[in-house]
């Protein structure tokens, strides 16, 4: 089955670049274009996409108040924002809103079709400069108000549920989890799952920003390695 994909981007040249390169692979059918977030909605009612690529400064709606609305919809696209710009507040709005992925424009066009496919399998996909910064950012940004709310809320979590929480906050894959905690990885992804229904979140990434909100020292070598796997 071929990934069906949505590139979101105000500039022409970039989405006749980014349709070429992605296009090519065997796997991806680009299934339509936008260039500015406000067509969103109706674009994925014609094209019910697997991925939308979403650039995040554009004028009108910007990607980032278009993720917020569409990871609101009950059977949302999954969502890669792609972009020049990654200042921590971008990247903490578009993680919290929901985005499994981000990664930069001149990432190598090779690792931007990797990271379609990844975030297509349920895969979050974050540059390891981006989430060096973000964890950094995490770590000096959370109030103490916050911090009593979020941990209330991994609170609510059952003993393994939140052993796997704080393994996910530290960046490690289900494989790693698995051996560090004596499960099966079948056993992992069901207590992700259960740990994204219980919390009301939409994958591992906004996991790891809870944990992170709730103690900031937690997973901070994950983030020196480089990637939320």
């Amino acid at each position: 089955m071929s990934i069906r994909l949505i590139i979101v981007d105000d500039d022409p040249l970039v989405r006749t670049g980014l349709t070429f390169m992605l296009g090519g692979a065997d796997d991806i059918e680009i299934v339509g274009e936008a260039a500015d977030g406000a067509e969103v909605p109706a674009l994925i009612e014609r094209t019910a996409p697997d991925v939308v690529l979403m650039d995040i400064r554009m004028p009108g709606v910007d990607g980032l108040t278009a993720t917020e609305t569409l990871r609101r919809r009950q059977g949302a696209p999954e969502v890669l924002v792609l972009t020049t710009f990654h200042a921590d507040e971008q990247v903490l709005r578009a993680m919290r809103a929901g985005a499994a992925g981000f990664v930069l424009k001149d990432t190598p066009p090779a690792e931007i079709v990797t990271a379609v496919r990844r975030v297509a399998a349920g895969d979050p996909v974050l540059s390891p400069a981006v989430t060096r910064q973000l964890m950094t950012h995490v770590a000096g940004a959370t109030t103490g108000a916050r911090r009593d709310t979020v941990s209330d809320r991994l609170g609510s979590l059952a003993e393994r549920e939140r052993e796997v929480a704080l393994a996910v906050g530290r960046g490690q894959s289900n494989a790693e989890i698995a051996a560090g905690l004596y499960m099966s990885v079948p056993t992992v992804k069901a207590h992700v799952s259960r740990i994204l229904a219980k919390l009301g979140l939409n994958n591992r990434v906004q996991i790891a920003l809870l944990v992170h909100d709730a103690d900031p020292a937690t997973g901070t070598e994950g983030a020196r390695n480089g990637d939320i796997p």
